[in-house]
């Protein structure tokens, strides 16, 4: 899970328990609001009630007058129009009303059947089919119910006590002014009839009764302000004229007819119904008001709570955002910084490091400090010092990659110091060879130097190992093209089993560039000494180059078991990849192979074989080949011991150590190092192919070992060309000075000056009379050359047996199991 994932869980966590008790601590005050604003509609609602019950107090009075012929009809129509006005706003008033007490609930439903029913009533008004009785009664019932329900909102939730009382005491009013308003109809009826009956003398002193309880309640309940507004209110002459006419009709008593006129009554009524209702009307606002007030002082105090909780837990998520983007940035810019220290930085810094003469000369703490730190994200806090920790991991990393690059100098300039030391030794075993060879005419002594002069050979071979690993290359230079038959054969003389390597179709017109000669010889030395190493000893290794487009093919075969796919998959990837490092003593080969081969952009590639064994693909880019290359010279397919050019893998003849001079009898032979066309340390393998320059030639199925040692050894031997070959004459000038204890003939040494200057070494100084001509060698007979070929194939197996030869003196590591 990321971190800005687990970051928000943890802020999400406490801010979902801060929410919860936000709501349930918000929780009374908004519901307190909501009830005062409940309360609110419902007051509105009851001032719609207390303006109905007044327009239906009026309409009954002028129905009455109808009825009892004190009334006509238009006045009885204003009534009933402006009581539908009524009906109408207190609808919309108590349409949207909820959560009323059941009282008041009860007391709207009934409301609402009356108006619902209202036209049949005012038919019978019309018709004059109705009694005063049963219309006074009508009117009465649904004008209690509208004071009953002003008077049953006061039991609604969470009304305050004073806002209670006062609800009462303005239903109370209300009350006083209908106990009034049926005094009117009764001294209607009862001027009607004749006076009063004993049952209408009773409703009349019942309703002076409740005027007078109901505004005792609205006294006591309601402010004194209120008791103040109705004394006043009732103390003028239009109030004063009704109670006296009230008091008049009071004093009359059962079966008297009254002495007030109807419309003096009527009118002295009407007025004080209009005093009452002003006063009412006002209390009315008061109550409305004041439940407003607290309506608005609970929305304000809800509004805050919850404003102050939202606007909290606000500023803590913006905090959270704030620190967690600035925590996440760090850690975002920490690990990319690692990310690409680990990617990229370190690796090309190591990268850097493993090239030689990286540090230039500057200490590891130089090459550290000079990185730079690869974290800015520092700081006082934890993430700061995971930061200084990581540049700190980072200095430690690079200043140990400087201090082992320091190390692999060392140890490069120490192989190569080993390396140059040996080849000058091995210049110097050569040197010695070459004087000794020149003198000896013993077989049995020469088949020993001859086996040394192979041992040379392999060792010149891993000097240049050395060299490879430690950074350097061959000093050798070419001057020319050769072909690559005659590189693949100078590459088999380098190895101890030469006489396992068979060529197979070689295809003509392949040659390797002179820069490349030496390189390319060592990469296929090292492939055909493993080849021969780790296969069968009575097998064959065949090889065998093809053209490719622009490229050439080089595939070594041998018929080993063969090495499992994931060892071939780790050897191909070093081979594609050299090891930057000296690498593992016993992987040599392996690490030189790579090194050659990315120096000239070679594909060296394992493959596996149908059969048994393994084919190791050498792939020749166009830089490296050379365009129609002439083999030095090419038999014919039935000469002896050549094997270049066949269509069928033939075996190579085991190579000399060198070619030999074509000397008059009594000469001892040599071999050739100094006419080797490939300077790897090896000559042409082919009969009658003739290397150098003189009067030296190759016998049949022999060649040179080698040509000069590596860089900072001795000096190249040979001139990297192969002279035409010199012609033999029938009647050559003797140059036999005796014949030695074993037959063979004894060379006459010639004075200095007449030595050939082909024949030298370079950088030797020219000897007087270098190009005085030669007298032309004379042939050996049979026997002759049957000893010297006798010794030399003796020396060449005693340098390969198991009784007399070293230890193994190349390190390739096994490619196949």
């Amino acid at each position: 899970m990321k971190i800005n994932r687990r970051l928000v869980l943890l802020v999400t966590a406490p801010l979902t328990v801060a929410v919860a008790f936000s709501v349930l601590a918000l929780a009374p005050a908004t519901n307190q609001a909501l009830q005062a604003d409940r309360l609110t509609s419902m007051v509105e609602a009851a001032d719609g009630a207390s303006e109905l019950a007044n327009r239906l107090q009026r309409e009954r009075a002028a129905a009455t007058a109808l009825i009892s012929e004190q009334g006509d009809a238009e006045a009885f129509r204003l009534r009933t129009n402006a009581t539908d006005k009524s009906i109408a706003g207190f609808r919309s008033r108590a349409k949207g009303l909820s959560s009323v007490p059941g009282s008041a609930q009860g007391a709207l439903d009934r409301i609402e059947r009356f108006i619902e029913e209202m036209p049949g009533l005012r038919a019978q008004v019309r018709s004059g089919s109705s009694t005063v009785s049963a219309l006074a009664f009508g009117y009465r019932i649904v004008i209690a119910d509208l004071n009953s329900y002003r008077d049953g909102i006061a039991q609604a939730d969470g009304v305050d006590a004073d806002i209670a009382d006062r609800i009462r005491a303005a239903a109370a009013l209300s009350e006083a002014a209908e106990h009034t308003a049926q005094q009117q109809v009764t001294v209607m009826r009862a001027q009607a009839a004749g006076g009063f009956t004993t049952a209408s003398q009773r409703t009349f002193d019942a309703g002076r009764m409740g005027y007078t309880e109901s505004t005792g309640v609205m006294f006591d309940l309601g402010p004194g302000e209120w008791r103040t507004w109705l004394e006043r209110t009732l103390s003028g002459a239009k109030a004063l004229e009704a109670r006296r006419l009230e008091d008049e009709i009071g004093r009359t008593g059962t079966g008297k007819d009254l002495t007030v006129a109807p419309e003096e009554w009527q009118k002295a009524a009407n007025d004080r119904q209009e005093l009452l209702r002003s006063v009412e009307k006002r209390v009315d606002a008061a109550v409305l008001a004041q439940v407003s007030d607290a309506r608005t002082t609970l929305i304000w105090t809800a509004g805050a709570e919850v404003a102050l909780v939202v606007l909290t837990l606000v500023g803590v998520v913006v905090v959270a955002i704030r620190l967690g983007r600035v925590m996440i940035r760090r850690l975002r810019d920490l690990r990319n910084a690692a990310h690409e220290v680990a990617h990229s930085g370190l690796p090309a810094v190591m990268n850097e490091l493993s090239q030689p003469g990286a540090l230039r000369g500057a200490t590891p703490e130089e090459v550290a400090r000079r990185t730079g730190d690869p974290v800015r994200t520092t700081g006082e806090d934890e993430i700061g010092e995971v930061g200084e920790a990581f540049n700190a991991v980072h200095h430690e990393a690079v200043r140990l990659a400087a201090q082992q690059a320091h190390v692999h100098e060392q140890l490069a300039e120490t192989l190569v110091g080993v390396a140059r030391r040996g080849a000058r030794l091995t210049a110097v075993m050569v040197s010695e060879l070459d004087t000794v060879q020149r003198d000896e005419a013993d077989p049995v002594r020469m088949k020993t130097l001859f086996a040394l002069d192979h041992l040379a050979i392999r060792m010149e071979r891993n000097t240049n190992n050395l060299l490879v690993l430690g950074g350097y290359g061959n000093a050798r230079v070419r001057s020319a093209d050769v072909g690559c038959s005659t590189v693949i054969v100078a590459a088999a003389q380098q190895i101890e089993r030469f006489d396992r390597v068979s060529l197979g179709a070689i295809e003509s017109g392949i040659g390797v560039t002179a820069r490349a000669v030496h390189d390319v010889a060592h990469i296929l030395a090292e492939l055909l000494d493993n080849a021969t190493r780790y296969s069968p000893p009575d097998k064959q290794v065949g090889v065998a180059a093809w053209r490719l487009w622009d490229r050439a093919v080089v595939q070594i075969v041998d018929e080993g078991v063969g090495i499992t796919a994931e060892r071939r998959a780790v050897h191909n990837a070093a081979l594609l990849e050299p090891q930057a490092g000296i690498g593992d003593v016993r992987s040599m080969g392996l690490h030189v192979v790579a090194r050659l081969a990315a120096r000239h952009g070679i594909v060296v590639e394992l493959r596996d074989s149908s059969g048994p064994g393994t084919i190791a693909e050498v792939t020749l880019p166009a830089k490296v080949l050379a365009l129609d290359v002439e083999e030095a010279r090419t038999p014919s397919p039935g000469a002896p011991g050549n094997d270049v050019g066949y269509e069928t893998p033939r075996p190579i003849t085991p190579p000399g150590p060198g070619g030999h001079r074509q000397q008059p009898a009594g000469a001892n032979a040599r071999p050739g190092r100094d006419s080797a066309p490939v300077g790897t340390g090896v000559g042409l393998i082919g009969a009658g192919v003739p290397v150098g320059g003189g009067d030296r030639e190759t016998p049949p199925g022999h060649a040179g070992p080698r040509d000069g040692g590596p860089e900072g050894g001795t000096p190249e031997r040979g001139h990297g060309t192969t002279p035409a070959p010199h012609p033999v004459h029938d009647e050559p000038v003797s140059r036999v000075a005796g014949v030695s204890s074993s037959g063979l003939p004894v060379r006459q040494r010639r004075a200095p000056q007449q030595w050939p200057a082909a024949g030298k070494r370079e950088g030797a100084e020219k000897r007087p009379g270098a190009g005085a001509p030669r007298p032309s060698p004379r042939r050996r007979d049979s026997r002759q050359v049957s000893d010297v070929l006798a010794a030399y194939a003796q020396g060449i197996n005693r340098s390969t047996n198991h009784r007399g030869r070293s230890a193994p003196d190349d390190n390739t590591e096994r490619t196949e199991k």
